[in-house]
């Protein structure tokens, strides 16, 4: 399966949600930079509200692609069993410099404002493709680890392709995962589609502009390492 653009993997998304999920409320939550676009047609289509999850992958130090693990923005960083022998001195300096990324991004995304409070909603975590899952991983362990009293009512992933390996281990976290294609033959998310190019942070800025309103903050930090 292969998509035409980002546009038309929404679209095919958004067919599989409205039945369910349409008219009430959910909070589409975008993976930065690539799942904006696809998180703002899916928010309209389902008359939801649009927000950013910022969680960014930790790198494998002998590659820049190859992920290791994750961290969101409230400082947890999440880290795949085969990577836990890695030099920890590594670990952390990785970690600090992907948190110094989402600080940067946060500032530049909402800089009038704190992220939507997903207490009470059905939230839709979308990714444009997911290849190791470390990622979705991330953001599903932020939303479900929220204290009691401030947790989603329901907590989706969507995302029109993913690897096969990573399937089993975001539908242990979601509470639904809607996906359209786990192919075998899986080397980079950009294979799945005709037209990838980059979304820009000013493109970012430009969906997230349209919400507005003091919102609650995001959770402390902490500088826990969670094996998972």
């Amino acid at each position: 399966m292969r998509f035409k653009n980002r546009e038309h993997a929404a679209d095919l998304l958004v067919e599989r949600l409205r039945p369910q999920y349409k008219n009430k409320n959910p909070l589409v939550l975008g993976v930065p930079r690539g799942a904006l676009p696809m998180a703002k047609i899916i928010a309209d289509a389902l008359d939801g509200e649009l927000d950013v999850v910022l969680v960014h992958k930790l790198s494998h130090p002998e590659s820049a692609e190859l992920a290791i693990g994750a961290i969101d923005e409230s400082g947890k960083a999440f880290v795949s069993e085969w990577a836990a022998d890695l030099d920890p001195a590594y670990l952390e300096a990785e970690k600090k410099r992907q948190l110094e990324v989402l600080r940067r991004r946060r500032a530049a995304y909402t800089p009038l404002r704190a992220p939507i409070d997903p207490r009470g909603r059905i939230v839709i975590v979308v990714d444009d493709g997911i290849a190791t899952g470390e990622t979705m991983k991330a953001a599903l362990i932020w939303m479900l680890s929220r204290a009691p009293g401030q947790q989603p009512q329901k907590v989706l992933a969507a995302a029109p392709v993913c690897s096969p390996r990573a399937v089993t281990e975001i539908e242990k976290l979601a509470d639904k995962f809607i996906y359209l294609a786990a192919p075998e033959q899986f080397w980079a998310v950009s294979q799945f589609y005709w037209d990838f190019d980059q979304v820009s942070d000013e493109e970012v800025v430009a969906y997230l502009s349209k919400n507005a309103g003091p919102l609650s903050p995001p959770q402390p930090e902490s500088s826990a390492m969670i094996k998972v």
